[in-house]
């Protein structure tokens, strides 16, 4: 799935509408004002805390024999959805990508 698909569904998974405008999410009415404001949790920190706890993301670090990973789970229609990413050089980007990953699996789901 393409970076712009993985935002795109998990958008639909937190309920954000977004309009994609040169090459930019733009987040309807996510501004403080009501505004509409860029959406990138993919290298947004704070884009991606909020849409985990929007979406009550479990997030989890584990050292393992051969390094560290980063989990997002959740619960989805009674079934456990769990991404992992490898924690090499930055671990605050593997953590956003498996936020949103987790959050496109359950907006794939979503009619």
């Amino acid at each position: 799935m393409t970076d712009q698909e993985l935002l795109e569904c998990a958008a639909k998974a937190a309920e954000i509408k977004c309009e994609f405008i040169d090459e930019v999410f733009i987040g309807k009415g996510l501004g403080s004002d009501g505004r509409d404001w860029p959406w990138n949790p993919l290298t947004d920190d704070g884009d991606a805390l909020r849409l985990a706890v929007n979406l009550n993301l479990d997030v989890e670090f584990v050292v393992c024999d051969g390094g560290a990973e980063v989990w997002a789970c959740a619960t989805w229609r009674d079934w456990p959805i769990t991404y992992t990413e490898l924690l090499d050089q930055d671990k605050f980007a593997a953590t956003r990508r498996a936020i949103v990953r987790a959050a496109a699996e359950i907006g794939k789901d979503k009619k």
